[in-house]
Parts: C-alpha cells; structure tokens; sequence
C-alpha cells in the first residue's frame, strides 16, 4: 500500500542519489586515498609530522586517508604516475622532476614560513672546527648530497655551483646521496664526510636546528652540537618550497574539496598544522604550474651537463 509516508520516504530516497551523485561518484572510484611524502627526515619522524594530516584529511573529504612514507623521492614520482598516490607532498625539484617525465600532477598549496617566505635555500656546510673556511679548501674532499631528485640536497648546489664555476662530480673527490636530509647532516657529523648539502629557511629554521631538539647531533666525545658548531660555505639563490599536489585526473568536485582541506587547516586544525614545521609556518598558498617554472629549467641544465659529462 502505497501512503504519504512511503511517498516521502522515496522522494527522500531520489533526492539523496541525485544531490550527491558527483560526490558519489568520485567515492565509488577512490574509497580510500593515499597521501605519499617524500623522505626529509627518518621514517618515523616523518610518520608522527604527516599522521595527523591523513587523519585531518580523512575527517574533511569522507574517506579514509592513508599516509604513506616514500623510501625515497622518486617513489612519489612513480606513485603518482601510477595513480596510487592521490595526494603528494614533493620537494620543489622531485616536483618539477615529475612534472618533466610526464606525471600528470597539479600542484595545490606549499607553505609560507613565519618570515613571509615561500621558499628557502640551498647550503652547503662543514664543521665549525675543520679547517674548511671557503668553498675552495674543499676541492677534492667528499659532499654528502641528500637525493637525486632533492633541490636543496642536490639539484639547487649542482645548478648554482657550476654557475660559479665549479663542476661539483669534478671538484670534490667523492659525491654521495645520504638518503635525507637528516642523514646527509649525520654524515658530516661523524665524519663519513667533509662537508653537506642541505635546506635553510632561515636562521632559526634549519635541518639542524630542526635536529637538535631530537637530541640527534652528538659529539664524538660527548655532548649536544649547536648550530655554531656548523659553518656555512655556500649559499644558493632563493627555491621555492615544494608542493602538496593532487593527481590530474581526480573528480573536480575531489579535487575542490582537497583544495580547500589544505588551505582552510591553520585554522580549522592548527594544531596539525604547526606539526608539519614544528610551528614554524603560517599558512598555506595557492600555488600553480607557473611557479615551478625555474625548477625544471633548472633540473634541464643539470640533465645537459650530465650528459657532457
């Protein structure tokens, strides 16, 4: 039998499938979404800075998020490519690296520091007791570099150095990729190497002031370093910071919602937020293709130089 009730049931009924059919739609295809972050520090600090957000994600789209460490940088590249990735958080270089082999990524926010910038620097450092004063006591010793595809750790010191005349696989006597940027300060630390390429923010937000509340910097014979015990002998032009991108060919509407996550998060979870620098940002920025311009121009200066050499 056929009653007013039943009638408003299936009005309610048609009415809930057609509103949200989109948003249905794009579910059906992604009921579970992947943010994969490249690997600056040790996975289990990256684990506890980028949890929250997944777990911030989830709540804001409707679907679970699942947070995934890449073992390197290349593996967010080839995880977005794949489509397993939805979310990527890169550096600037791994970012236009991807952009270059083809992935079909747009990038959505990157970060604006408490100093109003948008990006950093490429450094490279030696210790404050060797005998290393400028870039030129350094010919023929050995560079921890971070990895292939990082700016700061790689790209950027490649790029900026052969600019002022110094082919780094040339100059210094050994090259190596530590794996991260924490790494690549470690190893100058006890020294498997003489000098290291790392980011800097500024001059209270650097990956060794990062590291010395973790109690990660230790003497040889006992005791915490500071950030005197570093000299900086290299500086590079100023990078842009990398992107949170989202793949191409995701639902409009998903792509609208992840947008909107991520800009509305210092306020809405600030708390997560400040994990992701250790309180060392403001807000997050619209950003577009355009503005990776000069990284791929510079990743395609590097890739010409290696071919020469």
């Amino acid at each position: 039998m056929f009653t007013r009730r039943s009638f408003a049931g299936a009005v309610a009924a048609l009415w809930c499938l057609a509103l949200p059919a989109a948003a249905q739609d794009w579910k059906a295809k992604y009921p579970e979404l992947t943010l994969g972050v490249i690997p600056a520090e040790n996975a289990s600090g990256t684990t506890d800075r980028y949890a929250p957000l997944a777990a911030y994600l989830s709540k804001e789209l409707g679907v679970p998020v699942r947070l995934r460490v890449a073992s390197d940088y290349a593996a967010v590249i080839e995880g977005q490519r794949a489509g397993n990735i939805q979310i990527g958080f890169y550096g600037p270089a791994a970012f236009a690296r991807a952009v270059m082999t083809g992935v079909k990524a747009e990038p959505i926010v990157n970060q604006k520091h408490n100093n109003g910038a948008s990006g950093y620097y490429s450094v490279i450092y030696v210790r404050a007791d060797s005998p290393y004063k400028t870039l030129d006591d350094l010919k023929g010793k050995s560079l921890a570099l971070v990895d292939p595809n990082s700016a700061s750790g790689n790209q950027a010191p490649r790029f900026f150095l052969n600019k002022a005349g110094y082919d780094v696989d040339k100059f210094f006597g050994k090259t190596f990729y530590a794996g991260s940027h924490e790494n690549a300060v470690l190893a100058l630390v006890q020294g498997t190497a003489e000098a290291a390429a790392n980011l800097w923010n500024s001059e209270n937000d650097t990956q060794i002031t990062r590291m010395i509340p973790k109690g990660m910097l230790k003497k040889p014979g006992g005791g915490s370093l500071s950030q005197e015990d570093f000299r900086i002998v290299f500086k590079s032009d100023f990078l842009p910071e990398g992107p949170f991108a989202i793949l191409a060919t995701l639902h409009e509407e998903l792509k609208s919602k992840i947008r909107k996550a991520f800009l509305d998060l210092p306020k809405v979870d600030k708390t997560t937020f400040d994990r992701l620098s250790d309180g060392k940002d403001i807000e997050f920025v619209p950003v577009t293709l355009k503005d990776f311009d000069p990284m791929i121009e510079m990743l395609k200066f590097n890739d010409a130089q290696r071919r020469k050499n």
